[in-house]
């Protein structure tokens, strides 16, 4: 099996990023961790990045813990500097992000949540079920990239400083780019669906842009564009974004989703229905980088120094 055992290529050149995002399921819990190079969260590569600011002085560590829909804990570090240890390996601050020879994916976070500083020592390991998925460009003629990593995996979600450990599913991906989002890519939204037998991502992009969809499970992982869904219900968020208001894979509806996460820019949502689990996100990036939505991120963000 096609599985990742070192980093992709890192980011060099002044507004191009990529992130390693993932989000495990483990009975009343869920997690996101995200590291990020060329944060897309950071106000302050918004603005270096247009007078040559590097993505990698721009790193950061995100990590959200949920019980039951509701927000445990949020950890969103911003630093100055980002390693790779070794070709399987990366480290911000003192967390790391590491795949073994097997193709195992370990995120260790050890960090503070933002912006109270409580101490947060957590991990997701997952143990792939599936292929590394074909790299997708998100748009065309736009230099903007998807790759599912491990979509389909056994995890284990472990937050020391809770005593919280459970297992269940995971999915992994990576995105990168040579520009910064916002600049000509608005936004987009899309959904990770986990069934059964298998995993469905539906990548909803602007511009009349034909959608993406992933499917995982045992015949592997295969990515295609489908024709334009018709249009579906949405709410108005109290920023002013409009999120979907149920989560569905295709023509099967998971649900109503909560909403995890809200921002003016950026919103998070989660729904569970029997065996059907849907984690969905929206974001519009040219909100974001508005001067106003940049001085309340600072409030979300801590700078942390290095390990």
């Amino acid at each position: 099996m096609n599985r990742l055992s070192r980093l992709p290529a890192l980011p060099e050149v002044a507004g191009a990023y990529r992130w390693f995002y993932a989000d495990v399921t483990a009975g009343p819990y869920s997690a996101v961790c995200i590291f990020m190079l060329g944060s897309l969260f950071s106000p302050r590569y918004s603005v270096a990045a247009r007078r040559g600011g590097r993505p990698l002085e721009h790193s950061a560590v995100n990590f959200a813990l949920y019980h039951e829909g509701v927000r445990r804990l949020w950890v969103l570090s911003e630093y100055a500097q980002a390693e790779l240890e070794a070709p399987g390996r990366l480290r911000i601050g003192r967390s790391t992000l590491s795949y073994s020879d097997a193709g195992a994916v370990r995120m260790d976070v050890d960090d503070w949540t933002a912006p109270w500083g409580r101490p947060v020592r957590a991990s997701l390991t997952m143990e792939p079920r599936t292929p590394v998925g074909e790299v997708v460009q998100l748009m065309p003629g736009l230099p903007h990239y998807w790759q599912p990593l491990a979509p389909r995996a056994e995890a284990r979600l472990e937050v020391s400083s809770l005593g919280i450990e459970a297992d269940g599913l995971g999915y992994h991906d990576t995105n990168h780019g040579e520009e910064l989002l916002g600049a000509r890519l608005s936004g987009w939204h899309w959904t990770r669906t986990h069934r059964e037998d298998e995993t469905v991502v539906d990548y909803h992009l602007p511009e009349g842009v034909a959608p993406l969809r992933m499917v995982a499970g045992a015949c592997g992982v295969r990515c295609e564009r489908g024709p334009n869904p018709e249009s579906r219900p949405t709410n108005i968020t109290g920023w002013g974004l409009r999120v979907p208001s149920r989560l569905q894979a295709g023509n099967i509806v998971v649900g109503q989703p909560k909403l995890l996460e809200s921002s003016p820019f950026y919103a998070r949502l989660e729904a569970r229905t029997g065996p059907l689990d849907s984690m969905g996100e929206v974001a519009d990036f040219r909100r974001f980088h508005s001067p106003f939505i940049r001085w309340m991120a600072h409030f979300r963000t801590r700078m942390g120094r290095a390990a």
